[in-house]
Formats: C-alpha cells, structure tokens, sequence
C-alpha cells in the first residue's frame, strides 16, 4: 500500500511539475509582444499612467487581471460604444472618471490591442530579439527606399537631357515646314501665323543650342553598359570592399585605375556565382584570366584633353572622400556619373574646401598667409587661395 501511495504521490508531483512548466513557457510566448505595441502605447500614454499618480484616467498597471481580455478589446476600440449599450462596468468607468470620453482606436485590430496588453502585462517592455529584427528591417527597408528615390531621379535627370535632343528634332522639323510653306505651298494664309511659330522655334532652338554648347565635352548623367555586369552596390556597401583595394593607385597617380583581372580574382578564385547574376558574370572573370585577356571596362568620368586633374592630389594630399565628386556609389549598381565635372563645379569646391595650411609643410612658403593667419586677419585658408583658382593650375 504503502508503495502504491508513493507512486501515485509521484505522478501527481510530476504532473504537477509538467503543468508548470507548460504554464512558463506559454507565458513566454505571451510576452513576445512586437515593439508595434510600443508605439501603439504612446496614445494610451497621453492620458493613462503605468503607475504612480492617476492622469485622466485610471492607472494601466494591473488592468488586465481587472478586466476580461474581450471586454478590454472591445472597450479600447469604442468605449463610447459600450457605455451607450448599457454595459455596467463601461458606464462605472465613465462616472468614476468624470464622464470623460475616450478616444476611439477603431482602427486597431485585435491582434495590435491584444499586442497592447501583453505590452503592458509585461511592464511595458518588449521582447529583445523581436526588437533588433524590427529595427533591422526598418534599417533595410530605410536603406532601400533611398536608393530607390536616388535610382529614380537618375532617371528622371538622364530622360529630362534625352528630351532636350527631341524637343530641338521636333522644332527644326516644324520650322522647316513653316517655311516651306510660308515660301512654297502656301497654305497659311496670315503672315503672322508664320512669323509668331517662326519666331518661337528659333527661340527654343537657340536656347538649346546655347545649353548644350555650355556642357559641349561633358557627359553627366553618362552611364555605360560594361562588358561585364559589376555591382558597386554588391561589393562596396554589402562587402564593404574599400575603393582603393580595387582603384589601387588613386593615392598616387593622375587616375584612380582600373583594376587589373588578377586584382577581381583574388576574390573569386574562391566566389564563383553571385546572387544577382548568378554564374554567368563571373565566368567572364574566369575566362578572362584563364586566356590573359584584359577586360574592356568603359572609363565612366572622362575629362576633356585640355583639362588636367590629379586623383593623388585630392585623395592623398587633400583627404578628399571619393563620395564628394563621383557620389554615392556604394548605393550604386551601375556607376554614373552624378556631377557636371564643369570648371565652375570646380572652382566652386576649391573656394569652400580648406587646406592643411599649417601641417603640410609644402604651404612654407606662402609667408603672407601664414602672417595673416597669425595676425587674425583671415581664420583659415581654402584651395583657391594657394592656386586652386590659377588657370595655369589645370590648362597648361
């Protein structure tokens, strides 16, 4: 007998124990609210306290051992609602709160309000992983919409200088026309008609003319289609590839450099399909340096023959970002170029970027801006004061 007793002592302890434990881990699923319920809370806020002194209405600490969780659900949404249908603990809460009305949240689901509650039954603290998931996804979800805008108005620049090439086609079509008719078919009768559309198209093709005589030898908004299929994106912000493991000599020459196959096979000895593109781009790699072949790349930012521009003395010397004249290109797929690289674009950066006067010793030997910062008279010197302004200095 004595036995039996035990054995049976023991099932109900470990029933017991079992219950227990189902109990704990229920609960921490019950606790797993998403940080949503955070800032759903926030309106509660404007008129509830956790704890310590009551606000407009009562404390929320405890409210849900109060009340049932339907009857919670369906007075958060419309309590207004409730207390008109005669519902005892609705109108209790109404006269006990100075017949106050509370705001409706008709559009919270019961699955947010649930979220609410839990919320609050955990002391108004948020499950930690739930927390760094919904912040990284609003970090990529941040990341992507800018990029898109970027993308977008890329496109919207490249289609606006596109149309520019339509609009004088359509003009010098339509002026001809005139023309002939005004001299030839005649069908026109007012001489001012053909005057009035005469005079407007070669306005409109004098303007354009003039706009792009001004930006003759520049191609912003360019945009090559290369041999292979290189994602800036993919290997400079995914990767974080620095630019200069692949430009290796923009620190020390005239140009950046383009890399050489030997410098992409490093990686992809090993990488051999990508995400994107799958296998297909980077077999061009492989059979580039299985036959000794150089990859055509097309140079991107071209500056005119006359135009003379050091990558060394900006990179090196200046501590010029690459993100200050060729943009975000780490957000970039394909590169293009951003800026007009024109001589004002220039000249303007040189008159705003200041030099390492006094660390650089190669600036010695302006003695009379070295007096003038001394003396106070100017507080800094900035690249147009040491030549950066000079003609000479990039047409020679």
């Amino acid at each position: 007998m004595k036995q039996i007793f035990f054995k049976q002592a023991q099932a109900i302890v470990l029933s017991k124990l079992c219950l227990m434990l189902i109990i704990l881990f229920s609960f921490g699923e019950l606790f797993a609210q998403s940080p949503e319920a955070e800032r759903n809370y926030q309106v509660c806020r404007a008129c509830h306290n956790y704890d310590g002194p009551k606000l407009i209405g009562p404390n929320l600490i405890g409210v849900n051992d109060r009340h049932e969780q339907d009857w919670l659900i369906r007075f958060i949404r419309n309590s207004q609602e409730m207390i008109q249908a005669g519902d005892p603990e609705a109108v209790r809460l109404f006269e006990e709160n100075d017949q106050l009305i509370m705001t409706p949240n008709e559009h919270l689901s019961d699955e947010q309000i649930i979220d609410i509650l839990l919320y609050i039954e955990n002391g108004l603290q948020v499950d930690p992983e739930l927390a760094a998931a919904a912040a990284a996804a609003e970090t990529d979800e941040e990341v992507s919409a800018v990029e898109d805008q970027w993308q977008l108005q890329m496109a919207k620049e490249r289609d606006a200088h596109r149309n520019t090439g339509t609009t004088f086609i359509i003009t010098l079509i339509i002026l001809l026309v005139v023309l002939f008719d005004m001299f030839v078919t005649k069908l026109i009768k007012y001489k001012i008609i053909h005057s009035v559309l005469i005079l407007i198209g070669l306005v409109v093709i004098g303007e354009i003319a003039y706009k792009e005589a001004a930006v003759f030898g520049r191609q912003q908004y360019y945009q090559p289609e290369q041999p292979i299929w290189f994602s800036h994106k993919v290997h400079a912000d995914q990767n974080e590839i620095d630019c200069q493991y692949c430009h290796t000599v923009a620190d020390q020459g005239k140009s950046a450099g383009i890399p050489s196959v030997n410098v992409c096979m490093n990686c992809h000895h090993q990488v051999k399909e990508g995400q994107i593109t799958g296998k297909k781009e980077i077999d061009k790699i492989q059979k580039a340096w299985e036959t000794g072949e150089p990859i055509e790349w097309i140079r991107v930012y071209n500056l005119p023959d006359h135009v003379y521009f050091n990558h060394a003395q900006h990179v090196e010397v200046a501590k010029i970002d690459c993100a200050e004249c060729h943009g975000e290109v780490e957000n970039m797929h394909e590169v293009i170029q951003i800026e007009d690289l024109s001589m004002r674009w220039c000249l303007d950066c040189h008159r705003t970027t200041e030099v390492m006067f006094e660390s650089n010793a190669f600036y010695t030997a302006f003695e009379k801006l070295h007096d003038q910062v001394r003396n106070g008279t100017i507080k800094s010197v900035t690249a147009d004061m040491v030549g950066g302004a000079d003609c000479m200095k990039c047409h020679y």
